[in-house]
């Protein structure tokens, strides 16, 4: 596989995007395969409002002009912790192939790098508790299980 560059996604990047998304046993329940725009709006609607917002990036791991990963960093403000910036890590993916490779942990180390940059002082992530896997790969970064998580469908 060719050296990592890591990026912000384009447009042209969402297909792929959403077949990382979709490749997942418990996500497959969630997303859909990649469609025309004129199919589901929905998909390239928050393309775009990610894209325009400066908050959030939409970042691809590429080798050699194939998307091989995926995460979206939010960063928020906050009056808690005296005032920092946290970054907020959803939707990592490595292309099934690829994985074992140490590709995840190379984009996780771009995006920690990411965060203390733009001056963030914590990152944050969610998994969902099912996936054991990554709750090991987490703790081998250096992430704790610090908090109990909630959602709700609206």
């Amino acid at each position: 596989m060719a050296d990592l560059n890591f990026r912000t996604a384009t447009r042209a990047d969402v297909p792929a995007i959403l077949e990382l998304l979709a490749d997942d046993e418990i996500s497959r329940s969630r997303e859909t395969a990649p469609t025309p725009e004129s199919v589901d709006a929905a998909y390239w609607s928050a393309f775009e409002a990610i894209d325009a917002d400066p908050r959030n990036e939409l970042i691809v791991a590429d080798a050699g002009g194939e998307v091989v990963g995926t995460c979206q960093l939010t960063f928020t403000p906050s009056l808690s912790r005296r005032g920092t910036e946290r970054m907020t890590i959803e939707a990592v993916r490595i292309r099934r192939d690829q994985r074992g490779r140490g590709l995840g942990r190379q984009l996780m180390a771009w995006s920690l790098d990411r965060a203390r940059a733009r001056g963030c002082r914590l990152a944050q992530l969610t998994t969902d508790k099912r996936r054991t896997d990554a709750h090991r790969f987490y703790a081998s970064l250096g992430f704790e299980a610090s908090h109990q998580g909630f959602k709700i469908a609206l």
